[in-house]
């Protein structure tokens, strides 16, 4: 079971971990998604985004109850692993991580290719290797220096990336028609789930953000307290820059894909709006691998710390900076060679579904600790009984059951192999007892 995390420091607050939760949740795709949404929605594109924001509001609901119970560094693998044990945790800690891996080397690729549009010299090979091995590097160094220099740069990051979203909205009013916002009809219920599906996905984070758990100060008052500030102001940003983007440009929306808030910005402040935007998309993107780097490695600190996996360097804490400073290390360097191998894009579908197990992970262990655990004083506890980890747990399953054949078996396949390693490293460990 899970272990007491010696050695680290709780410096987190709860302006530092709301500011670690937007930062990973605000990513590339809100930059492109007002275009998709309202290609699927049209004018009623607003209502997905209130429906979306319900559902992720019951799923974080679980996070945070399920935060406060178990607050220990690893996130979404340290409350399963309480609740169902170590078989449980090893298969939803490697999720995390490599689905984290993933998804950190895609933007990272996704980031060269915004740096490559303003200079030719991002498109060659060897200079995208050399800047994400100087990225990567720099970063590594900063998270190992400690979780307080980690957290300046996260909170950096997000005020960075927020800025120009919010000159948007704020600015972009004035030349909002209210003509391009009239709900002509209602959506069906297909095409509520359809586009909820994709905007789901652009709330993904907050299992990441929390996995500083050992690091938060007064876990029990900031997780929870945190989740509801970072959470709701993610909704209200992206109600505002759908609302927005539509009302300024309306049915031309749909025709800028590639990049329709850098489109809004150029009609709202002219050529400076589409530049300021195209620049808030990249620091978006660094933000996101930075926000990575800080939380993920915790995650193979934690797997080590409650020997789940049979490597004990991966625990070490830095003497002097008291971080997990092996687990940095080992993460950033395989990150980076998923990077420039670019091997990562056959398993963008296994990371997805990945993140959707975790999340029907912790809804099931707030429903396991409730039953295992005895309530503290302090602790946060959902209102209405099981009601809400209940529907959590479908929502998830809806969202599961949309995944295709092949995300399915591939999803499968991949909990098969990790199994296999699991009984190999169990009869292993037996072996050395």
């Amino acid at each position: 079971m899970v272990k007491q995390d010696e050695g680290l420091k709780r410096t987190v607050g709860t302006l530092g971990l709301s500011a670690n939760i937007v930062n990973i949740i605000v990513g590339a795709g809100i930059f492109v998604l007002p275009a998709i949404i309202a290609g699927k929605m049209g004018t009623s594109s607003i209502i997905s985004y209130i429906f979306c924001g319900i559902l992720i509001a019951l799923v974080v609901l679980c996070f945070a109850e399920a935060g406060t119970k178990v607050n220990n560094t690893g996130g979404p693998y340290t409350y399963i692993e309480t609740a169902f044990g170590n078989y449980a945790g090893f298969l939803s800690g490697i999720l995390a991580i490599g689905s984290n891996m993933i998804a950190s080397a895609a933007v990272a690729i996704a980031l060269l290719n915004i740096l490559a549009t303003i200079h030719p010299f991002f498109e060659l090979a060897w200079a995208r290797i050399g800047f994400l091995f100087i990225l990567y590097s720099i970063l590594a160094i900063i998270n190992i220096l400690g979780i307080k220099q980690g957290m300046r740069l996260v909170k950096i990051n997000t005020l960075l990336k927020l800025s120009p979203l919010l000159i948007l909205v704020i600015i972009g009013w004035k030349d909002v028609s209210i003509a391009n916002l009239n709900i002509e009809s209602f959506p069906s219920i297909n095409e509520l789930g359809e586009s909820s599906l994709i905007l789901f996905f652009a709330f993904l984070g907050c299992e990441t953000g929390l996995i500083v758990g050992g690091e938060i100060k007064n876990p029990k008052r900031t997780i929870p307290r945190s989740i509801f500030i970072s959470i709701g102001l993610v909704v209200l940003l992206y109600i505002g820059i759908q609302i927005v983007s539509q009302g300024v440009l309306g049915n031309e929306l749909v025709n800028y894909k590639a990049s329709p808030l850098a489109e809004t910005a150029k009609v709202i402040l002219g050529p400076f709006g589409y530049i300021l935007i195209t620049i808030g998309a990249a620091i978006s993107m660094f933000g996101v691998i930075s926000g990575d780097l800080l939380n993920t490695p915790r995650v193979l600190f934690a797997l080590s710390r409650d020997k789940v996996i049979p490597v004990k360097k991966l625990s070490s804490i830095h003497k002097k900076f008291t971080t997990p400073h092996i687990a940095i290390i080992v993460y950033s360097v395989i990150t980076y060679i998923i990077a420039i191998t670019g091997s990562f894009e056959q398993l963008i579908i296994v990371a997805t579904s990945s993140i959707l197990l975790l999340y029907l992970g912790v809804a099931l262990s707030v429903i396991k600790l409730r039953k295992s655990q005895k309530s503290e004083p302090g602790e946060f506890k959902i209102p209405g009984g099981l009601t809400v980890p209940i529907l959590s747990i479908l929502i998830i399953l809806y969202f599961l059951s949309h995944l295709s054949t092949n995300e399915m078996v591939s999803a499968v396949l991949f909990i098969a192999i990790l199994s296999i390693i699991y009984v190999f490293i169990h009869l292993f460990k037996k072996k050395l007892v």
